[in-house]
């Protein structure tokens, strides 16, 4: 499987530069059990130690964004459950990735040592810390085929989640009841949503004609609204439950929508509180992408664009929570209105094509020099130009002669 483009540049660099003597890789070890949090710490070559059990996609490509040299997994970076993409995306990229090492190993290393990982061990010096099993081509592509050959488990089990979802949430999903009124204008509009997943990058790159045209109302979902700043753009609204998103975005003068529990509990409105922002609460099931869609299609707009969200099974498997039940229904109530932000770069062109401005370039040439041909003033320019041109052609046969 091709490693995305958005970091195949950090990929090659540390393919050149990263060296790992007879003595293994010597490098700072920085470790957290929550992967997103540990990325906003993480510096080019450091040795990533996680708690993620299905190591998944968008996880694996922050990690190779970070420039990491090397990743050490407490828990099964693939379990069985189902297929999951991360693995393989730090396998094909050369990094060594270590699997079942002892969960003490949060309490033995220190933020920013340098630590030696040989053959699956991490050393302080000459003394080993923890043992666990390195992770190859081949052992990564036996485990995702036996993981494939229990997908139907798991599909199972995601049918059963869409079915208790929908019994919780009809009135949402139905009817949209319980959709907050916000101060954004969206009737009418354009809606682009973005979201830290999948390609987001690329998506955000192919959508900037669009946006620039049409500029559509932009949705930030927690970590997306940093990609939008990072992308040269603003979101308008901000939803999320605020553990992914930096100070800045929130500080933007973003409309801010807290997703709360649906008994009303809403963790991230303390942190908005605490900044001293104001914010609208949504309390709804499923995940923030979710309640990003019905907002924007509760408050009536016209067409909603996803950048990064979650279209394909396989996508929804991959993030390995039962709450993606909930973006499969939410999809299928918005309907023909939700375009994924892929079809919108394949379908849309500018209006304005190269052509088009290279004639409008010679039309204002040609209008120019009609107007100095025709007019005093311009007869007059016409003269000292001639003039100038004289003298220039004189100075410059006087080189040769």
């Amino acid at each position: 499987m091709k490693v995305s483009e958005a970091f195949s540049a950090t990929v090659t660099r540390l393919r050149r530069t990263r060296a790992e003597p007879s003595n293994g890789l010597v490098a700072p070890v920085r470790a957290d059990r929550r992967t997103k949090n540990l990325v906003k710490r993480l510096h080019p070559g450091d040795i990533a130690v996680i708690d993620h059990v299905d190591l998944d996609r968008v996880s694996a490509e922050a990690l190779l964004g970070c420039g990491v040299s090397a990743v050490v997994n407490v828990a099964e970076s693939i379990s069985g459950r189902y297929p999951n993409q991360g693995p393989e995306l730090l396998v094909a990229a050369g990094i060594p990735l270590i699997d079942d090492v002892a969960p003490e190993i949060f309490a033995l290393v220190r933020e920013g040592e340098h630590l030696c990982l040989e053959s699956g061990t991490l050393y302080r010096g000459t003394d080993p810390v923890v043992r666990g099993v390195r992770q190859d081509t081949v052992s990564v592509e036996t485990a995702m085929e036996a993981a494939r050959a229990g997908l139907s488990t798991q599909l199972e089990a995601f049918a059963a989640n869409t079915v208790a979802y929908l019994r919780r949430e009809h009135d949402l999903l139905l009817d949209g009841i319980g959709v907050p009124a916000i101060g954004t204008d969206m009737e009418g509009r354009h809606v682009l949503i973005v979201v830290r997943g999948h390609h987001y990058r690329e998506d955000l790159s192919a959508l900037r004609p669009y946006i620039r045209e049409f500029r559509p109302v932009i949705i930030g979902v927690d970590g997306g609204a940093d990609a939008v700043l990072e992308a040269g753009f603003r979101p308008d609204v901000i939803v999320g439950d605020f553990d992914s998103v930096s100070d800045n975005a929130l500080a933007g003068g973003a409309e801010l929508v807290v997703h709360a529990y649906r008994d009303g509990r809403a963790p991230g409105l303390t942190r908005v509180t605490d900044l001293g922002h104001r914010a609208v609460v949504f309390p709804a099931t499923g995940t923030s992408e979710d309640v990003a869609m019905l907002l924007a299609d509760g408050s009536g707009a016209a067409l909603i664009v996803a950048a990064g969200s979650h279209a394909t099974l396989e996508e929804f498997l991959d993030k390995g929570r039962s709450g993606m039940a909930g973006t499969f229904l939410t999809r299928l109530r918005i309907g023909a209105k939700l375009v994924d932000a892929k079809g919108v770069s394949h379908l849309y062109r500018s209006r304005i094509s190269p052509w088009s401005l290279a004639g409008l370039a010679a039309a204002c040439l040609l209008t120019i020099a009609v107007a100095a041909v025709s007019s005093p003033a311009g007869q007059v320019h016409l003269t000292l130009l001639d003039t100038h041109w004289d003298t220039f052609s004189y100075w410059l046969t006087g080189l040769f002669t």
